[in-house]
């Protein structure tokens, strides 16, 4: 196991001196949190890493859950970790003080939950799916079905999840057929299947709450009929729980686990199958209005996109940093320039291909990091800001979430990758961590919209919406640090190279809209590309802020900080370098006249 997961000087340097996060308490409902106080956040979320997720992180890869006379069995640490999430309140606080949260900025959180989850992902996965669903309650259930749910998924005693996958109806929502039926007793009886439900069942905690996609009997046909309801694995006899309900006062609410799926990874996160109403006897209750389920659960999927892209990024800076001390240990050959077989072989960090390997992951994963921690920062504002700041931070945020979500996914598979390869074949056995890596990382371009689905979202609908402004906006961003890096000798060259590449996504923009008028079809064909595309500008973008901080910072850094500055500038040269100059060979793609994934016809495969 890696010393080392994640860098909390990366964190402070990100957060403080790029993003200056701290000027978020100009907003009252923030205005509680310093410096002072975010770093104790960070530190604590550290330690509790340290001391309660690390020593699972082999553990619970190598003993999977198994579903035993209908209840899924989870390694015995799950419980305490569930239960200690809960008492330490991490569950709730981004809520009020009034909730018992803390007001806590989601940028400074979700820092946190990039040191917990590159510590051990799968261990962190049932509480922070529990506060999707609690925040989903709050946000849209009626006071009395908030307030009877929330306070047990808050101390970590009940499970909180989204159940929206069906085995006919995975990406096509439009198409679940999971029926709810009005009862006179003012809850629905609910018949139907769920599948893929992460954390949907497991005896670490007291009882799981569903947020459940249905359609009410004789509502309107395909997504317009969508409603959303709360589904408790157990309920209590009569009415509603409350805040002292005990586990021995629970019956069944005829949801059953019919089946547990092995992983490739993030196995310490059961993913259940589950049969609903197979006695007719499943209660549900309505969350919100009927038939605005989807737009509803719109909220957690988004939020739940973000979280991905922070658990990819974390995931891959783990590998980074496995990677980094296997290397700087790790003997073998000696520099190119001197064959010597008489003298001692060098560690393999000392290698320009090494070193291009440990790059690549160094840039991939950081600039993934700045843009996440950029779209929480806007999520931060979106959420307690006022007017025009309030809509630019909204409007940046939904452009964005396509690539947040996608680019951190993508890059740390294959960032968890390039750590398997500088293992070499130690990489590819379960003595070093990072084959696990790489298994937990596979999933993230999948799961909460797979990276075809984002790059339909993004050009199909987040480009043009708004009539634009939404690009418009972010095309100021980065205008403004080139603007401020253009008159920096050294980062100059950078700030010219991310003009041109951002006149490129332009052109390709401007051309695929064109398309667009007359060919729907082929507009869309290569979305997942200009996904890409967009991805590496809007990463370039976010290197240069890390760049000009760093270069400014740098001559009068301490020398213990010198290091570090030079990393980042280092880093950000490989990103242009390396990365970036993709971008033309994706633009020639996208303006080619040869549809040929169009054309292509099913029998010729």
């Amino acid at each position: 196991m890696a010393k080392q997961a994640y860098s909390r000087r990366d964190l402070a340097f990100q957060l403080h001196e790029v993003l200056q996060v701290e000027r978020l308490n100009r907003f009252p409902y923030f205005k509680d949190h310093d410096r002072g106080s975010i770093d104790l956040v960070l530190d604590t979320a550290g330690q509790f890493a340290d001391q309660l997720l690390k020593p699972l992180l082999t553990e619970l890869d190598r003993q999977e859950p198994q579903l035993v006379d209908g209840t899924i069995r989870v390694h015995p640490g799950v419980k305490d970790i569930v239960h200690r999430f809960g008492q330490d309140g991490w569950i709730n606080a981004l809520f009020s003080y009034e909730e018992g949260g803390q007001q806590l900025p989601g940028t400074v959180y979700n820092a946190a939950v990039f040191a917990m989850q590159a510590t051990n992902y799968s261990a962190s996965v049932p509480p922070f799916l529990t506060l999707g669903a609690a925040n989903l309650l709050r946000s849209f259930a009626a006071p009395e079905l908030t307030a009877a749910f929330t306070p047990h998924m808050y101390a970590g005693r009940w499970q909180g999840t989204m159940a929206l996958t069906e085995p006919d109806a995975g990406s096509s929502l439009s198409d679940i057929s999971t029926s709810a039926e009005p009862t006179e007793d003012g809850y629905y009886r609910i018949r139907g299947q769920k599948i893929y439900i992460s954390s949907g069942d497991h005896d670490a905690c007291d009882n799981v709450v569903h947020l459940m996609l249905a359609k009410i009997k004789g509502g309107p046909a395909g997504a317009k009929g969508i409603s959303l309801f709360a589904v408790p694995r157990q309920r209590v006899a009569e009415g509603l729980p409350n805040e002292a309900t005990q586990p021995e006062e629970l019956i069944s609410n005829d949801v059953v686990t019919a089946g547990i799926y092995h992983k490739l990874g993030c196995k310490g996160a059961p993913i259940a199958h589950l049969m609903i109403g197979g006695d007719g006897d499943t209660r549900g209750y309505l969350v919100g209005e009927p038939n605005k389920g989807l737009s509803y659960m719109f909220q957690m999927m988004n939020e739940a996109r973000l979280a991905v892209g922070v658990s990819a990024a974390a995931i891959g800076t783990a590998a980074y940093y496995a990677a980094l001390e296997y290397a700087r240990a790790r003997p073998q050959g000696r520099p190119i320039a001197n064959r010597d077989v008489t003298q001692p072989q060098v560690p393999i960090i000392r290698h320009a291909d090494v070193k291009r390997m440990l790059l690549f992951q160094k840039a991939t994963m950081e600039g993934a990091l700045g843009l996440l921690l950029q779209c929480s920062y806007y999520m931060d504002v979106a959420r307690v800001g006022e007017g025009a700041e309030k809509e630019r931070a909204e409007l940046l945020l939904d452009l964005l979430m396509p690539i947040a979500k996608t680019y951190p996914s993508e890059m740390g598979v294959l960032s968890t990758s390039a750590a398997i390869q500088v293992h070499g074949g130690a990489g590819y056995t379960t003595d070093f961590p990072v084959e696990q890596f790489w298994r937990e990382s596979r999933i993230h371009p999948i799961h909460e919209g797979t990276t075809g689905i984002q790059g339909l979202d993004l050009l199909g609908r987040k480009i043009t919406q708004h009539g634009g402004k939404a690009v418009g906006l972010l095309l100021e961003e980065i205008q403004a640090t080139i603007a401020s890096a253009a008159v920096v000798s050294e980062l100059a060259p950078l700030a010219a190279q991310l003009t041109k590449n951002v006149g490129i996504l332009q052109q390709v923009t401007g051309h695929l809209l064109g398309v667009a008028a007359r060919d729907h079809e082929l507009f869309l064909a290569d979305a997942t590309l200009y996904l890409e595309l967009a991805g590496l500008v809007v990463v370039a973008w976010q290197w240069l802020r890390q760049a000009r901080v760093a270069q400014a910072a740098l001559p009068a850094a301490h020398p213990d900080d010198q290091n570090f500055y030079h990393g980042k500038l280092m880093a950000a040269q490989y990103f242009y370098e390396y990365e970036l100059v993709r971008a033309p060979g994706l633009a020639k793609r996208l303006q080619s006249a040869n549809a040929v994934t169009v054309a292509m016809q099913e029998a010729w495969f």
